[in-house]
């Protein structure tokens, strides 16, 4: 599926996809991105269990091993994917909007909210921790991961919401180096949301997320993530 004048292409996975065969394939993707050789692409798609190591993992984080281990070029700490998680894996083109690493990762966390918002669940971002947030009787909570790495400006990984994992499963590590706050689901807050609404939902506040990186030409920071 092609959506605006970008063509973007827009996937969605049937199935369980293997992280270390996702990764390689986004790789590609991005590198093909990255020589004008491909369209853009939101890639949405469920991993079995597994647990990824960005860039700034701690190994005391990693508390039991129980699934395989992926160390990842995204930015941030230990996390875990697995059935009941929509993944969804980005590869935009910054070159072509504004160079911001803190406006793409800003853009990303709003586009998840809105669509959270869309199946009635309200969610927000809290200061000094990236992700997806919300109330779960009425303690903040975590409902989506943020990990992106930029590459040349070209955008790699993305987000991953929880709809109904195995909330015990995030018991093998320190999710995102963050102890003091709780994992959620849309399950645990007592909704029953199902891939492919969220995936509606995402579609839907596409094109806000599209308008709030910019327009080529504009210059931003230089962090790299």
């Amino acid at each position: 599926m092609a959506m605006g004048s970008d063509e973007i292409e827009w996937r969605v996975a049937q199935g369980q996809v293997p992280y270390a065969e996702a990764l390689a394939e986004m790789e590609a993707r991005a590198d093909a991105v990255r020589r004008h050789e491909a369209q853009e692409l939101v890639w949405l798609l469920e991993h079995p269990p597994v647990y990824t190591a960005g860039t700034s993992a701690d190994p005391a984080e990693l508390i039991d091993a129980r699934f395989p281990v992926h160390r990842t070029g995204r930015g941030g700490r230990y996390t875990y994917h697995g059935p009941g998680q929509r993944i969804g894996y980005v590869v935009m083109d910054l070159r072509k909007r504004r160079q911001d690493v803190r406006c793409y990762v800003h853009a990303l966390e709003g586009w998840v909210i809105a669509a959270l918002g869309e199946l009635g669940i309200e969610a927000f971002r809290a200061p000094g921790r990236i992700g997806i947030w919300t109330l779960d009787r009425g303690q903040e909570a975590k409902i989506g991961a943020i990990g992106v790495r930029i590459r040349q400006w070209v955008t790699l990984h993305g987000f991953a919401v929880n709809l109904d994992p195995d909330l015990s499963h995030f018991g093998g590590i320190v999710p995102c180096g963050i102890a003091e706050f709780p994992v959620t689901s849309a399950a645990a807050l007592g909704l029953s949301v199902t891939p492919d609404q969220l995936d509606s939902a995402l579609f839907a506040t596409f094109l806000p997320f599209l308008d709030s990186l910019g327009e080529i030409g504009l210059e931003g920071s230089s962090v790299t993530v």
